[in-house]
């Protein structure tokens, strides 16, 4: 018999996660899969959920319904949903970015790294001062924390100002230090909240550079939400699309970004407009599968905005009661009937009426 157990090729597995906030369901029965070794997308339009899962994830918020099973790399595995919060990043070896950058600002590079090491080296010092008396085995505890800061500032490019206030780096190289932050917590999944929000082409380059380089040295199987389209078609292995809660598309980057749902979810069309968008960009065996209506339970009613009513076909005058009927897509100058001559307009070559 082997002594080792098996590795799971899922380093993250969710079953059936729903999460309510009273009446409102944000998460709907969504089951996915995030293989170790490999970059994993969560994507949906704004209001979709995703950020709401990864505080699942991550401990922020104990779900409604579902479980999520973290699975180490020496054969353990984790029920995130039933540990304590602290317990997550400690004991699944889970580490986490957020859309809001969270540094120290005013501790160097340096310090903002080894402040991510601090539960090693208060074990180092046995939780009293015995750091200040110099043990041997603090000593050298100390010393692969700031070589290990070291190693993430070099991965990141950040190594000549490891001296500087992090408040005083260019906001791509602060979203770089935080990324590397987390790592020096050793991490078997790094979940990443929207990490180029607000780059630029060149500071999006340079963050792609450095998630390839954690995905392929490091051994750190990464989940992550974006907006940015470049970066998840170029760095994804795997992507996931949420619409109003629940899954609409999961599979490599090149099968979700063809997939005729998560282009017509994307494009925000009217809700009648959808199967004729569907009819242009994909095949008549998914439209029959496919109930172009929103879900009723979980996503908008009757208007194609989350925020206004049913739309209605007469409009009524607060003055006397009048109504007008309008017609359906009068608004759209291709759907607009012929319009009756103006006979005001219409005269003959003497100037008479005709």
């Amino acid at each position: 018999m082997n002594a080792n157990p098996p590795i799971n090729d899922a380093i993250l597995q969710v079953e059936h996660l729903s999460m309510k906030f009273g009446g409102l369901v944000a998460i709907g029965d969504l089951s996915f899969r995030a293989k170790r070794g490999e970059i994993t997308a969560l994507i949906g339009p704004n209001g979709a959920g995703k950020t709401t899962v990864f505080n699942c994830i991550t401990g922020f918020y104990k779900p409604s319904e579902g479980m999520i099973t973290l699975n180490r790399s020496d054969g353990s595995s984790f029920l995130l949903e039933r540990l304590p919060n602290h317990e997550i990043p400690a004991r699944a070896k889970v580490a986490r970015t957020f859309q809001n950058i969270r540094l120290f600002s005013g501790m160097t590079l340096l310090e903002n790294l080894l402040v991510a090491q601090h539960n090693k080296l208060m074990k180092a010092s046995g939780y009293t001062v015995l750091g200040l008396f110099g043990f041997s085995s603090y000593r050298k505890v100390s010393a692969e924390s700031v070589d290990l800061a070291k190693h993430w500032l070099e991965k990141a490019n950040l190594v000549d100002r490891a001296d500087d206030p992090a408040g005083d780096l260019p906001y791509g190289a602060q979203r770089r230090l935080e990324i590397a932050r987390a790592m020096c917590t050793g991490p078997e999944l790094l979940c990443l909240d929207e990490p180029a929000a607000g780059l630029n082409p060149k500071e999006s380059l340079a963050l792609n550079e450095l998630l390839m380089d954690i995905k392929n040295n490091s051994g750190t199987s990464i989940l992550l939400i974006e907006h940015d389209m470049s970066v998840v078609m170029q760095i994804s292995d795997h992507v996931v699309v949420l619409e109003y809660g629940r899954k609409i598309s999961d599979g490599d980057p090149k099968t979700v970004r063809t997939d005729p749902r998560v282009i017509a979810a994307y494009l925000g069309v009217d809700d009648e407009e959808v199967e004729t968008v569907l009819t242009e960009v994909g095949d008549e065996e998914v439209i029959e599968q496919l109930d172009t209506g929103p879900d009723s339970a979980h996503g908008p009613g009757n208007s194609a905005s989350m925020l206004a009513g049913p739309v209605s076909d007469t409009v009524g005058h607060s003055n006397g009661g009048e109504r007008v009927t309008v017609e359906k897509g009068a608004g759209k100058a291709d759907r607009s009937g012929p319009r009756a001559p103006d006979e005001r307009q219409s005269t003959d070559k003497s100037g008479g009426r005709k």
